[in-house]
C-alpha cells in the first residue's frame, strides 16, 4: 500500500494512476482557455520528467510526484480564473452500494477520503481509487436522458451523489464541490461500462460518455472529509 497525505493507493491503483496521468492532464485543459493550457504546462513537463526517470525505479516515489504536479495544475487552472464563479446547486439524491448498479438511496453519506462509508466496488480494476471516492451526476441530465426514451432514474447508474441546479458544463476536471460537510475536487469523468446497459435503449449506455458533451458522470477526489445529507447545498467554486 502506498499513502500520499490521507489517501492510500493499492499496488494496482498506483499503476493504474501511472498509466492514466496524460489523461488526467488532458481532461483538465480540454476546451478551456489558452491562458489555462499555459499555466498547466509546466507541471505536465515536470510529471512527464517524473514518469520517465523515477518511475522505472520507485513507483511509489513516481506516483507521488505525479500526484503533486496534477494537483498544483489545478491550483494553477483556478488562480486564472478559467473555472468561473461560483454557483449553488442541491444534493437532492445520496446513494451507496455493496457493490455493482444500481446503489440504494440512503438520506445522508459520510465521505471519508476513501470514498463513501458502507459503499463497495465490485471492479476494484476500474474503480475505487483516491481520485475517484465520489461520484457524481446531475438530475437535469438524467431527466434529459429520461426525455429521450432512456428508463435512468437516479442512482441507477452508480452515482453516490446526485445534484440539482447546477450547470453540468461546469462540472468538471479541476473544479471544486462544497457537498455539505464536504470538500471535493473533480478529477475526471466516469467512464460508462455496460453494466448501465439496462438504463439506455438498445443498450447504448455510451450515451453518457464525456466525448458527447456535458452529459457524464465525474469522479471527485475528497479534500476534507465529513457528511452530507439530502437537501444539503452543492458549492461549485467556494472559494475561501
Amino acid at each position: 500500500m502506498t499513502s500520499l497525505g490521507p489517501y492510500e493507493f493499492s499496488a494496482d491503483d498506483v499503476e493504474r494512476t501511472l498509466r492514466i496521468g496524460p489523461t488526467l492532464f488532458d481532461l483538465l485543459v480540454a476546451d478551456l482557455p489558452a491562458s489555462a493550457a499555459n499555466a498547466v504546462a509546466p507541471y505536465r513537463a515536470r510529471a512527464e520528467i517524473d514518469l520517465a526517470d523515477v518511475a522505472p525505479h520507485d513507483r511509489g516515489a513516481a506516483l507521488g510526484l505525479v500526484w503533486g504536479e496534477w494537483r498544483s495544475a489545478m491550483h494553477a487552472v483556478r488562480e486564472t480564473g478559467a473555472f468561473g464563479p461560483s454557483a449553488v446547486g442541491t444534493a437532492t439524491g445520496l446513494f451507496l452500494g455493496d457493490g455493482g448498479v444500481p446503489k440504494a438511496p440512503v438520506d445522508a453519506i459520510d465521505v471519508g477520503y476513501g470514498g463513501v462509508v458502507g459503499d463497495r466496488q465490485n471492479d476494484r480494476l476500474n474503480h475505487g481509487r483516491p481520485w475517484q471516492a465520489l461520484c457524481l451526476w446531475s438530475t437535469e441530465v438524467i431527466d434529459s436522458f429520461r426525455a429521450e426514451g432512456h428508463p435512468l432514474a437516479p442512482g441507477l447508474a452508480g452515482e453516490n451523489v446526485s445534484i440539482t441546479g447546477l450547470p453540468w458544463e461546469r462540472v468538471r476536471p479541476g473544479v471544486q464541490l462544497r457537498l455539505g460537510d464536504v470538500l471535493a475536487e473533480v478529477s475526471a469523468y466516469a467512464v460508462p461500462c455496460k453494466k448501465n446497459a439496462g438504463w439506455f435503449v438498445d443498450g447504448r449506455f455510451d450515451a453518457m460518455h464525456h466525448r458527447h458533451g456535458p452529459r457524464s458522470r465525474v469522479y471527485a477526489t475528497v479534500l476534507e472529509a465529513g457528511t452530507i445529507h439530502v437537501g444539503d447545498p452543492v458549492l461549485l467554486e467556494p472559494g475561501d
